[in-house]
């Protein structure tokens, strides 16, 4: 494992449009050639009070990461629990970007990308542990498929059983939405079988929709030509499957890919959000996709359905307080 911890001389400093909030446009750094082959992986993670599970994700990232040129950056959303302390004091060579209060995932995620040098990026979330040597094999596997913009690997429990929550998904279709919305899938569980792969085989390479924002390798060329990772109208939520859908559109492929694997403990820093806030972020990210993607007569309904879906999940919070009402979970939580 070799960590550097590098200013890039040769990165022509940040130019932000308008003022410094979740809907900025960053115009990101040009990496220089030799800087670029130099330092293969950049590692980005968005914290939000997870110091344990912080140092415990970069502690595994250091075994994970052997046999490659990396950096670990840590972009930080207001945390108020010592994280930022911590992180300095046991790993001096992480870098800290302070955000100074929560701007968001994606928007987190762009704030760390002027600093960031690798020919590739991986989006990493707190409550993940990356297995000894895993990391040079995804890169080795990314350099012989350049065609692939996107790429993740099997995600598993902690006891190593494949994870079901945290496979890839199909672009959300109305119909499945709208589903999610009135809560339906509690009651009829198969009418999201074409949106979560039903019958995927984890054991199998394949090409597919989008994969999970907890590990999300990129290739830095898709993010050169966007200007950023993530879009910035997302505050959280659907940012994963947009980014998979512009990979898509720009020509690229994504891909899952089995050769490594990663434990995933699936929303431990979110599960501390109360339900009704999660429940607004995201109908309004769904809201935000499909007036991205689709005309005006399928976004509708999501627009029209959403007062709707706050008020059930408000209602059942009334009876249910300890129950998990969105039991689908979302890609990026």
């Amino acid at each position: 494992m070799r960590l550097r911890n590098i200013y890039n001389k040769n990165v022509i400093p940040t130019e932000v449009e308008g003022s410094r909030d979740s809907n900025e446009i960053l115009r990101l750094p040009s990496v220089a050639q030799d800087d670029v082959l130099f330092m293969q992986l950049s590692i980005i993670t968005v914290n939000t009070n997870d110091k344990e599970n912080m140092l415990n994700q970069i502690a595994s990232v250091m075994v994970g990461a052997d046999g490659i040129e990396y950096e670990e950056i840590v972009s930080d959303n207001g945390s108020t629990d010592g994280s930022v302390d911590a992180i300095r004091q046991k790993f001096p060579v992480v870098k800290i970007v302070e955000n100074g209060k929560n701007i968001g995932f994606g928007a987190a995620n762009n704030s760390a990308l002027p600093l960031a040098t690798g020919e590739f990026l991986l989006f990493l979330n707190p409550d993940m542990r990356v297995e000894e040597g895993s990391l040079k094999k995804m890169i080795d596997w990314m350099q012989t498929n350049p065609k692939v913009g996107i790429a993740s690997c099997t995600l598993v429990n902690e006891d190593g059983r494949f994870h079901e929550k945290a496979k890839p998904r199909r672009f959300p279709g109305l119909i499945d939405q709208i589903a999610l919305l009135l809560k339906i899938p509690h009651i009829f569980p198969s009418i999201l079988n074409r949106y979560v792969y039903k019958g995927f085989d984890p054991d199998k390479e394949q090409q597919v929709d989008s994969v999970r924002g907890s590990f999300l390798m990129m290739r830095r060329a898709l993010v050169d030509k966007l200007g950023w990772a993530f879009d910035p109208r997302y505050f959280i939520w659907f940012e994963d499957v947009d980014i998979c859908r512009e990979a898509y559109r720009l020509g690229y492929t994504v891909m899952y890919t089995p050769i490594i694997s990663c434990v995933d403990y699936v929303g431990q820093t979110f599960k501390r959000q109360p339900t009704m806030q999660k429940q607004k972020w995201f109908t309004e990210s769904m809201l935000t996709y499909f007036k991205k993607w689709h005309p005006w007569y399928v976004w509708m309904w999501i627009a029209l359905l959403r007062p709707v879906a706050l008020g059930v999940t408000w209602v059942g919070g009334l009876f249910l307080k300890k129950k998990t009402w969105n039991g689908l979970t979302p890609h990026a939580e």
